[in-house]
């Protein structure tokens, strides 16, 4: 039954959430390794719009939370933005959490969304959880869509940093020197204050993790990718996650050698009984792009 059901999915679905400016365009590029804006269709897959941005047009709310993003570079991902509803009213949080819910159980599995990647930019630091983080991981359950908070743009912590050994009486050369170290303290002072403040909602994030430095080509989204594999319910959207993504065979060999080569050993150590060679290559060979 399983395998029926991921031969109906060709794609993997994540909405993009969170306040504008948060850099989700941008990450959605390192994702997708391209530096082209998305392409963005309607759900009937015509073009809606291909000459503006999510910086443009999505994030300031004039946009369709069905609307479809993808990039030419990496058509297996397919993404949906909410614009940031915290000055939004209560009917635009209406419709995302509808459309949360729909497509969660969609009829069509080829239609439903398997994460939820909720941005929170460290540009905003002094105000990390608001009403609108609040509102949302208390009101909306996402049944068992996982969601992952991305505290974005971490790197705009470095000056905070630099002005807090500055005002320490520590000379500018001192406080450069001491820089990347404060910046990690302060990612973590926040990273755990935005911790205790969502798990104790009703509808806690399933990960965190924190991403830097996304405005960098060549920036790797390994993390990203991980973390998100590792709170998929079922090793079938896991494998369909990271077969998908094409930044980093490493990851297709580390899953492929923990979920089926461990798997497979101990299932002929166990039974005594010698592995069907064929089927231990296809499981194995699944979870690499383009080889499946």
């Amino acid at each position: 039954m399983a395998s029926e059901y991921m031969k109906n999915i060709k794609r993997f679905r994540i909405l993009v959430m969170g306040r504008a400016n948060a850099g989700k365009t941008t990450i959605l590029q390192r994702v997708c390794n391209s530096t082209d804006k998305p392409e963005i269709f309607d759900g009937e897959g015509n073009k809606a719009q291909t000459f503006s941005p999510m910086g443009a047009m999505i994030l300031r709310g004039y946009h369709d939370i069905k609307h479809e993003l993808m990039f030419k570079s990496n058509p297996g991902f397919v993404f949906h933005d909410s614009c940031g509803f915290e000055a939004g009213s209560t009917q635009q949080f209406d419709q995302m959490r509808k459309f949360v819910v729909d497509h969660a159980a969609m009829k069509k599995v080829n239609e439903r969304i398997h994460a939820i990647w909720f941005c929170i930019p460290m540009t905003d630091f002094h105000r990390t959880v608001t009403a609108a983080e609040q509102k949302f991981f208390n009101e909306c359950d996402t049944g068992h869509v996982p969601v992952i908070v991305l505290l974005t743009k971490v790197d705009a912590l470095y000056l905070p940093a630099i002005m807090e050994l500055l005002d320490g009486d520590l000379t500018i050369a001192e406080a450069e020197e001491r820089a990347t170290e404060k910046q990690e303290e302060l990612q973590e002072k926040w990273l755990a204050h935005i911790k205790l403040e969502l798990n104790r909602c009703k509808f806690p994030p399933r990960g965190y993790v924190p991403l830097q430095n996304m405005h960098q080509e060549d920036m790797d989204c390994t993390v990203l990718m991980e973390s998100t594999a590792n709170v998929m319910n079922e090793e079938s959207l896991q494998k369909l996650l990271i077969s998908t993504q094409q930044s980093n065979v490493l990851l297709c060999i580390e899953y492929a050698v923990k979920r089926t080569l461990k798997r497979n050993l101990e299932l002929g150590d166990m039974d005594r009984q010698q592995v069907n060679v064929q089927g231990f290559e296809f499981t194995l060979l699944a979870w690499f792009p383009s080889c499946a």
